[in-house]
């Protein structure tokens, strides 16, 4: 592993056979993720390829022409010129592997994953998920002197870190951006000594044996589990919406409204989500048609006052999506007048789906009690059925999901479990 300054960047990377290459940042939570996962793969692949980083805000030059624009970012160069993918943000282990193997003869990435071994690191607490409540359950523990370690296949935050403003929670008098509130939660959790497992695979979990498998080959043993997964956004089902995901079809505004900068575009749902986001959009977009199934909006008193306001946004109520479709660069939407039963169409440069959440369960949903709809039944100390195993969160059976009830059910839990090591 070696770090370099531009100046060394025509010898070290042009002028070498094989390199990957890390442009990193200070302070910046998916560099720290990375950081050990390209030191271990640098010892793997490194008699091989040429590991090297550079720090980007010293070298913005040369990042800048290389078109990297964020951190971390991962490239990758053959006899100097660029080869395979850009990996960006959250980069996971197999990424990064499927990259470093596409160099290699087959006969040696054959040879470097026989020498593979896997490890073992044994915590008195696993915490599955790194949204609000799980990231308070990792608080408490780690302050109640239990080794503590928090897995995420995604960087820390969960739902909240997507969320472009929170105007609700307790102690912040003006509205808080929702991936500045889920940086202090996380750097709360570093600080009292929760070890960090993030934008890896979880490959099993074993629940009555306590034993989580990431990135296929590390272990963990340990003798209590709270499970944070949280909730993901709920696809509608219907015609085109698999294909276009993506490509048209988004479930996240701060991740893409970006994009649509004086465009128009449809909101699906009118609960406090697409109503609250349809704000935000209307920030870039230059107009929005909000489509709701019932014949009014279900979102809280204010959020509805700002979207009726608002005069880039229009109603159509009453109505549901019945197929999405490309034409050209336009994305059609057909949908049902719920009250005449016609059928309409209606264009526009990209849709926005918002019409609630599923829980994140598949690892373990034949082995824990859920409710009817699907997410994991608990006690007033958030135990499930399983004993030694906590759940938090959106991924459990309540009436409401919030930030702050999130927090509750991660403080109940941590309490319970540090109790019962006593």
């Amino acid at each position: 592993m070696k770090e370099i300054k531009a100046s060394e960047f025509e010898q070290q990377v042009l002028n070498s056979d094989l390199v990957a290459l890390d442009f990193y940042s200070t302070e910046c939570p998916p560099c720290e993720a990375l950081a050990p996962k390209f030191e271990s793969l640098g010892q793997l692949y490194g008699n091989d390829i040429k590991f090297i980083k550079i720090f980007r805000q010293e070298n913005r030059e040369l990042a800048t022409s290389l078109g990297v624009s964020s951190s971390p970012t991962v490239l990758f160069f053959q006899k100097g010129q660029r080869v395979g993918e850009i990996l960006t943000g959250g980069i996971k282990r197999k990424d990064l592997i499927k990259n470093l193997d596409s160099l290699l003869p087959q006969e040696r990435v054959k040879k470097i994953k026989e020498s593979i071994k896997p490890t073992v690191n044994e915590y008195d607490v696993a915490v599955l998920g790194g949204g609000p409540g799980g990231l308070t359950a990792s608080i408490y523990l780690a302050q109640a002197k239990l080794s503590t370690v928090l897995i995420d296949p995604q960087l820390p935050g969960g739902q909240v870190s997507v969320t472009h403003q929170i105007s609700n929670y307790p102690g912040f008098v003006e509205p808080v951006n929702g991936y500045m509130l889920s940086h202090y939660m996380s750097e709360q959790a570093k600080k009292a000594g929760v070890s960090f497992k993030v934008a890896v695979d979880v490959t099993s979990v074993n629940l009555f044996d306590k034993e989580i498998v990431i990135d296929e080959f590390e272990t963990i043993k340990t003798k209590r589990i709270v499970i944070s997964t949280g909730a993901s956004p709920r696809p509608l089902g219907i015609p085109g919406e698999k294909e276009f995901k993506g490509k048209g079809i988004s479930y996240c505004s701060i991740c893409d409204a970006k994009y649509f900068q004086d465009k128009e575009v449809i909101v699906i749902g009118g609960g406090n989500t697409a109503v609250e986001e349809s704000e935000f959009i209307s920030k870039f977009a230059s107009k929005i048609t909000l489509i709701h199934q019932f014949d009014r909006l279900t979102a809280n008193k204010e959020a509805q006052e700002k979207l009726l306001n608002n005069p880039k946004i229009e109603l159509i109520l009453e109505s549901e999506p019945r197929k999405f479709e490309k034409v050209g660069n336009k994305m059609l939407i057909t949908y049902e007048d719920l009250k005449t039963r016609q059928l309409h169409q209606l264009d526009s440069d990209g849709i926005f789906v918002f019409v609630g959440m599923m829980p994140n369960i598949d690892l373990f949903a034949d082995v824990l009690q859920l409710d009817k709809w699907g997410y994991i039944s608990t006690d007033e100390d958030m135990k499930t059925n399983i004993d030694g195993v906590c759940a938090v969160g959106d991924v459990i059976s309540k009436k409401y999901q919030q930030i702050t009830t999130a927090v509750a059910d991660g403080t109940i839990a941590a309490i319970a479990l540090s109790r019962s090591f006593n």
